[in-house]
C-alpha cells in the first residue's frame, strides 16, 4: 500500500469533530465500526477521556487506537504522580507525536483529536498517523464525514461560542455526516472539558434533549 493508499484508508469509517469554546472544548464521534461495508458495531467508543482537563477521538484501526489510549492514560497517571497535575495537550501531543513518529516504518492506523485545557487555555490538535500535528485554532474533524461536517461547523463557528452552544453544533455536524456518509451512524457521544466543569459526557438523554 502506497502513501496515498494509506491515508484514504485512514480516512474511512466514522466522524469525529472538535471545536474550541471561550470556556472549554467540545468534542463529539459517532458510534459506527465498519468493515468495509460491514457495519461491525453500533456501539463503537471513539471518544477517550485521558484526564479530567484531557480527551482523545480516535479513527482508524480500533486495536491501534485503544493501544494509544491506554499508553497516553498510563504516561499521564505517571506524570501526575510525579508532578500533582495532569498533562497538558501540548505535552500529550508531543509524547504521542513522538511515539508515532519511531512507528512509521510501521504505522498505527490512527488519525486522533487530543483536545483539553493548559491551564485555562482550551487547545485542540489535530494528530496524523506519521506523528504529525496540527495545533487548531478554531475546530477540526476527521473521518469518511469529516468534510461534511466541517463545511457545517465553519458555517456556525464564531469566537465566543460557548461550550453550551458547542455541544450543540458538534451533534448537528455529526447528525448531518450521518446522512451524507454510509459510514457514519448509530448514535454520538459528545463531551466537553472545561475548567469549572472538568470532563464531562452527555447522557443519551441530555443529547436527545439537545433538539438539534
Amino acid at each position: 500500500m502506497d502513501n496515498r493508499e494509506f491515508y484514504e484508508n485512514i480516512k474511512k469509517g466514522t466522524t469525529t469533530v472538535g471545536i474550541i469554546c471561550t470556556d472549554g472544548v467540545a468534542i463529539g464521534s459517532d458510534a459506527r465500526a465498519t468493515m468495509d461495508t460491514f457495519i461491525a458495531s453500533t456501539e463503537a467508543i471513539k471518544v477517550y477521556k485521558i484526564s479530567d482537563i484531557l480527551g482523545m477521538t480516535i479513527a482508524g484501526g480500533v486495536g491501534d487506537a485503544e493501544y494509544l489510549t491506554k499508553l497516553l492514560k498510563v504516561q499521564n497517571d505517571l506524570y501526575s504522580m510525579d508532578e500533582g497535575r495532569s498533562l497538558s495537550p501540548s505535552a500529550a501531543t508531543s509524547l504521542l507525536s513522538l511515539v508515532l513518529q519511531e512507528n512509521k516504518m510501521y504505522p498505527y492506523y490512527v488519525q486522533l483529536i487530543l483536545a483539553g485545557l493548559n491551564g485555562s487555555v482550551p487547545e485542540i490538535y489535530n494528530i496524523d498517523p506519521l506523528g504529525g500535528y496540527t495545533k487548531e485554532s478554531k475546530f477540526t474533524a476527521t473521518g469518511s464525514g469529516s468534510l461534511t461536517a466541517l463545511g457545517y461547523i465553519e458555517s456556525v463557528y464564531s469566537p465566543d461560542l460557548t461550550v453550551a452552544d458547542a455541544i450543540k453544533h458538534v451533534l448537528k455536524a455529526l447528525k448531518i455526516a450521518m446522512k451524507r456518509d454510509a459510514a457514519t451512524g448509530d448514535g454520538t457521544r459528545i463531551v466537553s472539558i472545561t475548567k469549572k466543569g472538568g470532563y464531562r459526557e452527555y447522557t443519551k438523554d441530555e443529547i436527545e434533549k439537545m433538539h438539534v
